[in-house]
């Protein structure tokens, strides 16, 4: 992941080449390792900018300040994912503006954003986020309980479970 300080066209291919490079020394192609530039806090010029250069895939935590990039920036055949902590007042800006959310741990969540997903925007892909320690304020799922939320996600019409 690319964060604020490393967010520059200059960098950001500098980081490019190298996944090229590391991709095809390890005999894969270079198309089959994705980077998430984490956006957070970047004007929309930005994400323009890192765009033009070839990133597509771009991570942010807060929903409004999501949802102003994401307008602003139109059709730019950019790919959102949403990386924070989601709560229930928010589920529809996402999931009407994003394809993913990484920090899905909880039914009511899960539930509202496959009610809330457009039908023409095909399924919202997620992923499940596990609570491996107790530490405050962390969000996912306890460990006992990830099997049965990743059976009701499983079953949810308009998300789609990854790995």
């Amino acid at each position: 992941m690319l964060t604020a300080p490393q967010f520059s066209p200059e960098r950001l291919k500098s980081v490019l080449a190298r996944i090229e490079t590391a991709a095809r020394r390890a005999g894969r192609e270079p198309e089959s390792v994705r980077l998430l530039a984490v956006s957070k806090q970047q004007p929309a010029a930005a994400i323009a900018a890192a765009a033009a250069v070839g990133q597509r895939e771009f991570g942010e935590n807060y929903v409004q300040e999501a949802v102003a990039k994401i307008e602003a920036l139109g059709d730019a055949g950019l790919t959102w994912h949403f990386i924070g902590q989601l709560q229930g007042n928010k589920t529809r800006d996402v999931a009407e503006r994003f394809q993913w959310v990484h920090t899905l741990d909880r039914e009511r969540i899960a539930t509202r954003l496959s009610v809330q997903r457009p039908h023409y925007a095909g399924p919202l892909d997620v992923l499940l986020q596990v609570q491996l320690d107790a530490e405050p304020g962390k969000g996912g799922v306890e460990p006992g309980a990830l099997p049965r939320l990743a059976e009701i996600v499983a079953g949810l019409p308009r998300l789609r479970l990854r790995d």
